[in-house]
């Protein structure tokens, strides 16, 4: 296998995909697995290897890092597979049986610096592991190497996807998107940080609408495929988590087919790559945005770069292949033979790198390279703790342990204890899992003066605890929209009064808004669901509101409360008015024949009645909603009471078979106030239980209306509101009854036919307010009781004491005994 070698006392391995492509071939080649050969020179790649050795002669140049030691190096090929990867790995790592100590076969390394895809790392990590043999990578990310059951002697010097995953979930939320795509590689590293990053974006309700896989071997039509996918779907901001040999070709692809419009987020393994980094490529994946690891300028090292020639050491591997890309002629080295496969001229020797200007020596921003170099620091750093029992600084004495018996292991435990400070001033540390600490630059692709930059715009860092920091000069960047930030969404944020409602079938990201039901309210954009109102108020009709709900009750200030009042305050006036008349006439035939004193106490009792609905008008409070049920009870209660008197006066009176009897005697004034007053005692008894047991109470009603809110009185207690009612009809029953015999009594004023009458309307008015007090709803409730107390109260005015006012008013020659009588 080609290599780069240098002898030492201590060997590090380092594995390299300096060619990227493995292809088929027809012949077998000396240094190739038969039928496969590998191409496409990476002069990045190759770039690494160098900083590796340049780290490897500095140390052995520093006076303080393992003196009198040395250190060499064999690095080879792993052709970005991870076959070749494992193959190359077994070779650094082991010897042949046969091979004696003193051959001249290079000799088994202590430490590997391998390998920059997770693919190929995972397969050496797996294969070495076993053997405590230690691994570090310089550029594989897969969190899934952070397993030390799986990989106990895996380290790294780049972050793990973990935490890129988290940043790109940061950068998404930071900006909006809701709605992205995604491109993977057909491997553990596309697989792994797709996944991670899928997980961490659902935890903010983001959504990926596709996942498209590509990988460097894949055919034509398979890149073709993910470009259609691109092209169908509505997505503007698509993530790639691809190598950059893996993605290159879906690149050139989608600028070939000009799509143009999508944001693109790139991993750290492509956005800072080269060799995509053109104006032609720039057309489409301008404004890209990305993670990179911190970048760093290593002092001297250009200069070694410079020094690079295929002239120094003929043999060196991949230099020839270095030289092409950069000088564009092939070295001339004596005894090669020149044949058909030659693609550039011949040098002619005198070529120099000392004024290249090509990217390859711009040491400034450093970022893999960086991590290679410290992956060599943290490995020599090891060494020194167990050749000499004591960190790097500290006055060395002698070494305490041979450096022929290192073991791997040995190297592994003091691997997992290095933490240094850097001449750069980094910590140089791995936690428990061989992970060093989380911190990312924010790159975004820009174009100026016709080349494309890397422009570092913001900085990303995460702590153990799972805290992070994302800062950004976002009035800095570049976006492939222009100046704006582009939006991504399957579906536009739902505004204020309307809520999300799933697409069945689809993410959640895509919903329809539909707007909230009367009484829920959404007072923010993009809310899931409406919130209900409190029961006091009702939504607007924006939906975004909740507003008091109408207070409904019977007013003295709208019509209907009006017309109540008047007819109420009318009543007590005509009652009023009749009790004069009838003290005023008392001495006449009709007022001695009729009662007076009952009378008076009729119309009395009547005038309340008719006052009575007026407090049935107006706000309910505790005070008027106690006295409107009971003022009612008591005066009807009374009224009817005093009709039962005059009944059975009448009754008594005319059914005596002897002027001056006892029977009629039995039945004076005392005993009518005994019957007046034990009857409204009763009821009065009724009411003040009542009143302490369940009292009535002011209530909101809410099921009549969504609406508004009626406030009435709530009986408390439904069986003391009928038993009320209840013997009012007992009474009037009674006083029916009895009037109803005395009907026929052969007088020209009988009274207990107006009794009769009017006890037929105040039963007739009370049956019907039953039903209609039930179904009216609202404050129409109120306005039926009102109604049936008016009604029944006029039907005993009039019935009872219109024929006499009649006849004292109209008809005064009718106002005599003889009359009264019947005797004409």
């Amino acid at each position: 296998m080609p290599s780069l070698f240098k002898q030492g006392d201590i060997m590090i391995g380092g594995i390299f995909p300096v060619l990227n492509k493995e292809i088929s071939s027809t012949s077998t080649f000396d240094r190739d697995p038969p039928g496969m050969k590998c191409t496409g020179f990476d002069l990045r790649v190759f770039r690494w290897t160098q900083v590796m050795i340049f780290a490897i002669e500095e140390i052995n140049k520093d006076p303080a890092l393992l003196p009198n030691i040395s250190l060499g190096y064999r690095i080879l090929n792993s052709c970005a597979s991870p076959t070749n990867t494992l193959r190359a790995a077994l070779t650094l790592s082991s010897r042949p049986e046969e091979t004696e100590s003193t051959s001249r076969c290079p000799p088994v390394i202590s430490a590997l610096i391998a390998e920059s895809g997770s693919s190929q790392s995972l397969a050496v990590a797996g294969t070495l592991g076993p053997f405590q043999m230690p691994v570090v990578s310089y550029f594989s990310t897969c969190a899934c190497l952070s397993n030390r059951a799986k990989y106990p002697t895996f380290f790294r010097t780049i972050p793990s996807d973990y935490f890129q995953a988290k940043a790109l979930a940061a950068l998404v939320k930071r900006f909006g998107w809701q709605w992205v795509g995604a491109i993977q590689s057909d491997n553990d590293y596309g697989r792994n940080g797709i996944l991670a990053f899928t997980e961490e974006v659902k935890k903010l309700g983001v959504c990926v609408a596709f996942v498209g896989t590509i990988l460097r071997t894949y055919s034509m039509d398979k890149i073709l495929d993910v470009v259609e996918l691109i092209k169908q779907s509505t997505v503007k901001v698509i993530l790639a988590f691809v190598p950059e040999g893996d993605f290159y070709p879906l690149m050139k692809e989608v600028v070939k087919q000009n799509i143009t419009g999508i944001q693109w987020i790139g991993s750290e393994a492509w956005i800072t790559a080269s060799r995509p980094s053109t104006s032609e490529i720039y057309r489409a994946f301008g404004g890209a945005l990305g993670f990179v690891v911190k970048k760093m300028a290593i002092p001297n090292l250009k200069p070694f770069l410079t020094g690079i020639s295929p002239y120094t050491d003929p043999g060196a591997a991949f230099v020839r292949d270095f030289w092409e890309n950069i000088v564009g002629c092939r070295p001339a080295v004596p005894g090669e033979h020149t044949g058909s496969e030659a693609t550039n001229e011949i040098c002619t020797g005198n070529e120099t790198l000392m004024n290249s200007q090509d990217v390859f020596f711009n040491v400034t921003q450093l970022r893999v390279s960086y991590n290679v170099y410290k992956a060599v620091y943290a490995i020599a750093h090891a060494l020194h703790q167990l050749v000499f029992c004591q960190p790097v600084g500290e006055k060395t004495v002698r070494p305490c342990l041979n450096i022929s018996e290192i073991q791997p292991k040995e190297v592994t435990d003091h691997l997992q204890r290095v933490n240094f400070r850097n001449q750069f001033g980094d910590n140089v540390f791995f936690d428990e899992n061989g992970d060093p600490p989380a911190s990312y630059d924010v790159i975004n692709w820009q174009l100026r003066d016709g080349q494309v930059q890397h422009v570092t715009l913001g900085h990303f860092s995460s702590a153990a605890n799972g805290d992070y920091e994302l800062s950004i000069q976002e009035e800095e960047i570049v976006w492939r929209t222009g100046k704006m930030v582009p939006t991504s969404v399957c579906s536009n944020v739902c505004p204020i009064g309307t809520r999300k409602a799933q697409i069945k079938g689809k993410p959640t990201c895509c919903f329809d808004c539909i707007p909230c039901a009367d009484g829920t309210i959404a007072n923010s954009t993009g809310a899931a669901d409406c919130t209900p109102c409190p029961q006091e108020y009702w939504s607007n009709d924006r939906k975004d509101k909740c507003i008091p709900k109408t207070i409904e009750f019977l007013t003295y200030y709208e019509p209907m409360g009006i017309a109540l009042t008047v007819v109420s305050l009318l009543g007590a006036t005509l009652s009023l008015a009749t009790m004069t008349i009838f003290i005023h006439s008392r001495d006449t035939p009709v007022i001695k024949a009729s009662n007076s004193e009952l009378s008076c106490f009729l119309l009395f009792s009547l005038s309340l009645c008719f006052l009575c609905p007026l407090t049935f008008i107006g706000r309910p409070t505790v005070w008027t909603c106690m006295l409107r049920h009971t003022a009612f009870g008591v005066t009807f209660a009374l009224c009817v009471s005093c009709v039962l008197g005059k009944t059975i006066v009448v009754v008594t009176a005319f059914k005596a078979t002897v002027p001056g009897s006892k029977v009629a005697g039995k039945f004076g004034p005392s005993q009518q106030r005994i019957i007046v007053c034990s009857c409204t005692l009763i009821q009065i008894v009724i009411c003040v239980l009542w009143l302490k047991l369940n009292p009535p109470f002011p209530d909101m009603v809410f099921r009549y209306s969504n609406k508004k809110i009626v406030l009435e009185c709530n009986t408390g207690s439904e069986a003391a509101f009928y038993a009320v009612l209840g013997y009012i009809g007992l009474l009037a029953i009674i006083c029916l009854v009895l009037a109803f015999l005395a009907r026929k009594l052969p007088d020209n004023f009988n009274e207990a036919k107006f009794i009769t009458f009017s006890m037929l309307i105040f039963c007739a008015v009370w049956i019907t307010f039953i039903p209609a007090y039930v179904s009216s709803p609202g404050k129409f409730t109120v306005a039926v009781e009102i109604f049936a107390i008016l009604s029944s109260a006029y039907g005993l005015l009039i019935c009872i004491f219109a024929p006499k006012c009649y006849i004292i008013l109209i008809k005064p020659e009718r106002n005599t005994k003889k009359h009264i009588m019947g005797k004409q």
